[in-house]
């Protein structure tokens, strides 16, 4: 079974193709630099920030991490930084202007690290670590997504966790795919996949 790394990691999972996956909370400065690197990168495009400067990459997650109702993660591969993970209440964000929130209820975003080397299968293990993150809270019923409808690459891969597109909705710059994943769907549909689960504390 998995185990922890270091004293700040929160999930280890060991995938059976991949090997191990850690998760560890973000680090506003020290991330900072690597933070800004990829978030500016052409192929980071639907975050909406390949224009912004390190300074406002940095306020943008200082205010993440000093938030009660958001926590911001960076995952690594093998113990490289390889991707970023969010989570928060949708409750307080602006999908409580487009749907009526449920308790047990957390958004999800995520970016893979930029690369010119990708490796197979590679996208599909961070966004199934990211899931079993969210979940490894039991107060998580259903993982909330909003993915821009012209992001084809992420909706296959949330079909693949098992969520379902309810409508499209405007948020910001940017139209939506809202979408909803149960613990009980999450699990359906990984039970044959690549994931052998993971430990949170």
């Amino acid at each position: 079974m998995s185990g922890t790394t270091n004293d700040t990691t929160v999930l280890t999972r060991e995938d059976p193709l991949l090997g191990r996956f850690t998760v560890r909370p973000l680090e506003p400065e020290s991330d900072l630099p690597m933070l800004h690197r990829w978030l500016t990168d052409p192929k980071s495009e639907f975050w909406l920030l390949t224009e912004a400067s390190q300074e406002e990459v940095a306020r943008q997650f200082r205010a993440t991490v000093a938030s009660e109702h958001e926590w911001a993660y960076i995952g690594e591969w093998e113990g490289e930084p390889r991707f970023l993970a969010e989570l928060y209440d949708p409750a307080h964000s602006e999908l409580k202007d487009v749907y009526t929130v449920r308790p047990g209820d957390t958004g999800m975003h995520f970016l893979v690290a930029p690369t010119d080397t990708p490796v197979p299968g590679f996208t599909r293990s961070v966004i199934t670590t990211v899931m079993e993150l969210a979940f490894a809270d039991p107060g998580t019923d259903r993982v909330v997504v909003e993915p821009d409808v012209r992001n084809r690459p992420v909706h296959v891969l949330n079909t693949a966790m098992g969520f379902h597109v309810e409508r499209t909705v405007s948020l910001g710059e940017k139209e939506a795919h809202l979408g909803f994943c149960s613990r009980d769907q999450f699990a359906a549909a990984t039970a044959a996949g690549t994931t052998t689960g993971g430990d949170r504390r």
